[in-house]
């Protein structure tokens, strides 16, 4: 059978999510856990229990029993008739999102042809991109081998939980990769995420070596995080980086959140700018600030 992605949403231009103007494709899906995940509902798939199809204003959500879905009830959503409330996320308690599609290579790259003259590439995000690798390794693989899209860069925005090997296998295809890095110490990480960071840490190496490495994300959490307290060994991290590596610094906010982070301090402007400072000052790579904090 042909691998089939699951899609959460599409964008057909960012210019936030790698260089120049791109299409975005943001895959459901995640295998960190974060607390202060700014799209929990993207986490998870959908385990139709139901409980979004009852409060659904416009009844875009049915349940709908199937010998294709083997005689067992599934949530199935009309897009025609959502209006993209996003009540069904906000009552789900399975951090998953019913308004899913599932897209073939081909399909997929119907979607790109029609964008193809007004981007400079694709970017896979998510969720975390990674967990479907074997569909962006076949759907990267198709546009290199493509003569009207080989123009295109094809990039994975992750959070670097990713084995070396599965790094190899996409490598030959892949123009560049941007990685997030939350947290320095191995007990913040798993506290933050759910699971520790030495993967991260080898991904950022393996990546910078191959001179695939794009940005680093530098995730700032006031009290909570600790990049800004282990800025000396983030400093020495970051100056084995090439010198074209941008070094992204991302202010938590409150957007999106759920749960305890809610309660969080925000980080605001001045602190940031104190982070900014302080990597700056021994650092000689191009950071880059937050534009908007809310």
């Amino acid at each position: 059978m042909e691998k089939q992605a699951v899609v959460s949403r599409i964008l057909n231009f960012s210019c936030v999510d790698g260089p120049g103007n791109r299409l975005v494709i943001f895959l459901q899906g995640c295998n960190f856990n974060c607390l202060n995940c700014h799209n929990p509902h993207t986490i998870n798939y959908c385990n139709h229990c139901g409980d979004c199809v009852d409060g659904c204003p416009t009844g875009a959500l049915t349940f709908s029993t199937s010998e294709l879905h083997g005689l067992k009830p599934k949530v199935i959503w009309d897009e025609a008739k959502c209006t993209h409330c996003d009540q069904c996320v906000d009552v789900c308690g399975n951090k998953s999102n019913p308004k899913v599609k599932h897209y073939t290579v081909e399909q997929m790259l119907a979607i790109i042809r029609k964008q193809q003259f007004f981007i400079s590439g694709i970017t896979i995000s998510g969720g975390e991109a990674t967990v479907q690798l074997p569909f962006i390794i076949e759907l990267f693989k198709a546009i290199k081998a493509d003569v009207t899209l080989q123009h295109l860069s094809c990039f994975i925005d992750s959070n670097g939980h990713l084995s070396a090997t599965g790094w190899q296998r996409v490598m030959p295809y892949l123009d560049g990769a941007m990685i997030d890095l939350k947290a320095w110490q191995n007990d913040t990480h798993l506290w933050l995420i759910g699971r520790d960071n030495h993967k991260v840490m080898a991904s950022i190496q393996l990546l910078a070596e191959a001179g695939k490495l794009h940005e680093l994300r530098l995730l700032h959490i006031p009290g909570k995080s600790d990049l800004d307290s282990e800025v000396d060994a983030v400093s020495e991290l970051i100056n084995r980086l090439p010198l074209e590596v941008t070094i992204r610094l991302n202010a938590f906010q409150h957007h999106g959140v759920i749960g305890e982070a809610l309660t969080w301090e925000k980080c605001s402007k001045q602190q940031m700018e104190c982070f900014h400072h302080a990597l700056q000052s021994r650092v000689p790579h191009t950071l880059q600030l937050p534009s908007i904090y809310m």
